[in-house]
């Protein structure tokens, strides 16, 4: 196989990554003005519960697949590479099919006691059904991001969302008329179908590259030796992953019921709940497609460098993710405070402008928290990671708990906005002491910050004043980010930001066969 650069792969992800958000975005439209911002909160309500699920069952074990397919590959371990994955699917599925059990036949208990709320019943019985599908197929995805084949996943983030687009549009208008419980079902019926199809396709195109690629070596690694290899990176990704899904649920859970202490009535805490979690998130999250590639990407390659003593390659490749995870993140801040409002009201015909003024701001924390925790996991810090996600959700919870009820929904957010502060903190300290990072403060923070300010206020003026007079708000909001993009981009280049060699490193030149 021919050897890929860390970007080229994440471009190759990136692409999947911004169409399936672009038909995910469709697909929450259609959904918000389906089943309303109460809706929108029951869905959410439960997907922590999906999260959960895909923490206990797989989440340690797809990175473990991952993290030493790349190392066994660097060092032409193939026949470990094969039992590696044999031992994983095999522990993984039965993880998952035990939680399927518990979570069908106890749906009614879970439901009443942690949820409040016996309309989430049926979709968590629904829910139940998806799990081994989706423990064997994430398992199966870790080893093309491994071998840095990133072709398979990419096709299937569209494939999926696109099944679950197509089952959705055709049962709905048979489900929601019937209430929120029989819609939510309906979204969850979705995810059931999107998890089996998902399996089928990664394990399809898994048995292919094994008959195309015919390593036929013996494992050097007994079934013992390879055990212990992968519970050494499994039990602290998975505590990570678990502990942080069952605060993750504790706060969705927490969220509606100090809302309704603040706003004094249940249904307006869960379409608040569901403003923010459903409508608002999902918008900040879209510009960071290139950072969530970026870091799967990063796992195995840096496990390469890592494997073979690359402290060259290890360096450089950090310090350029890390300047365009800022370059990503200045520039993300400036579309959403500038155009929250109108955002908002276009995409959804909510008022929602509030919240993404506040998520905006958050964006360059939220970026770099993202890229930074997969550079220091393919470095190998799993429990750092784990420690400083406790942490980070203890902080939050706190906030819930005590300041909801007196500020509402701005009372997460700060509780949010501080604990990214302290765990960017940490996470850049760490690593600082491991790796050399050679960006200056300039490139790093004070060019895209001007670039973003002038892109902003130039791309707003052009819209207020000539946009959306001349071409209503949808179209004039349309053009008026590509304006912000181009010029910011233009800026950024400008200014010396991004070099040349900035260009060549996500777009390196083939090198040429010798005669």
């Amino acid at each position: 196989m021919s050897a890929k650069s860390v970007a080229q792969s994440a471009m190759i992800l990136t692409a999947a990554g911004l169409i399936t958000r672009v038909l995910g975005f469709v697909y929450r439209i259609y959904l918000s003005n389906a089943i309303g911002a109460q809706g929108m909160g029951l869905y959410q309500l439960i997907m922590p519960v999906y999260s959960l699920a895909w923490s206990v069952s797989c989440a340690g074990f797809t990175t473990a697949i991952s993290k030493l397919t790349a190392a066994q590959r660097a060092q032409g371990g193939y026949g470990n590479i094969w039992r590696i994955i044999r031992i994983c699917v095999l522990i993984s599925t039965v993880i998952a099919v035990s939680l399927s059990y518990v979570l069908y036949f106890f749906a009614s208990e879970a439901a009443l006691f942690f949820f409040k709320d016996e309309r989430v019943i049926l979709p968590l019985k629904v829910l139940a059904l998806c799990f081994p599908a989706m423990a064997a197929g994430s398992c199966l995805r870790g080893f093309f991001y491994g071998m840095r084949e990133s072709v398979v996943p990419a096709i299937n983030q569209v494939l999926e969302q696109s099944v679950r687009m197509a089952v959705i549009f055709f049962i709905a208008q048979y489900f929601i008329p019937h209430g929120l419980t029989y819609a939510c079902a309906a979204c969850v019926i979705g995810i059931v179908a999107e998890e089996i199809f998902s399996f089928l396709f990664v394990f399809a195109s898994f048995r292919k590259f094994k008959r195309i690629n015919q390593h036929k070596q013996k494992p050097s690694l007994s079934y013992k030796n390879a055990l212990k290899l992968i519970l050494a990176i499994c039990l602290p990704l998975a505590g990570n992953r678990i502990s942080g899904s069952l605060l993750g649920a504790l706060e969705n859970t927490l969220m509606p019921q100090r809302l309704a202490i603040f706003s004094g009535s249940g249904a307006d805490a869960m379409a608040s709940f569901g403003k923010l979690s459903g409508m608002a998130m999902p918008l900040i999250f879209f510009p960071s497609a290139f950072l969530t590639s970026l870091s799967v990407s990063l796992l195995p390659v840096i496990s390469e460098a890592h494997a073979t003593n690359n402290t060259k390659r290890i360096n450089r490749t950090v310090s350029k993710t890390i300047l365009f995870t800022a370059v990503v993140g200045i520039g993300a801040a400036g579309l959403f405070t500038v155009f929250s409002n109108e955002m908002g009201s276009a995409v959804y015909k909510q008022d929602i402008g509030h919240y993404l003024r506040i998520l905006g701001v958050m964006c360059p924390f939220l970026y770099i928290q993202m890229t930074i925790s997969g550079i220091l996991n393919g470095l190998g810090f799993q429990v750092f990671i784990f420690r400083n996600s406790l942490l980070s959700s203890i902080i939050t919870i706190l906030f819930v708990y005590f300041y909801v009820p007196v500020k509402g929904v701005d009372g997460f957010l700060l509780g949010w906005f501080v604990s990214l502060l302290i765990t960017c903190a940490l996470d850049l300290h760490k690593l600082k002491k491991n790796v050399e990072i050679a960006i200056n403060f300039s490139d790093l923070i004070i060019k895209p910050l001007l670039a973003s300010f002038l892109a902003s206020l130039a791309a707003r003026l052009l819209a207020v004043h000539f946009l959306f007079a001349r071409f209503g708000q949808l179209p004039g909001l349309i053009i008026a980010i590509a304006v912000i993009c181009a010029l910011y981009v233009g800026l950024i280049v400008a200014t010396g930001c991004v070099m040349p060699e900035d260009i060549r490193f996500i777009f390196p030149a083939k090198k040429q066969k010798r005669a």
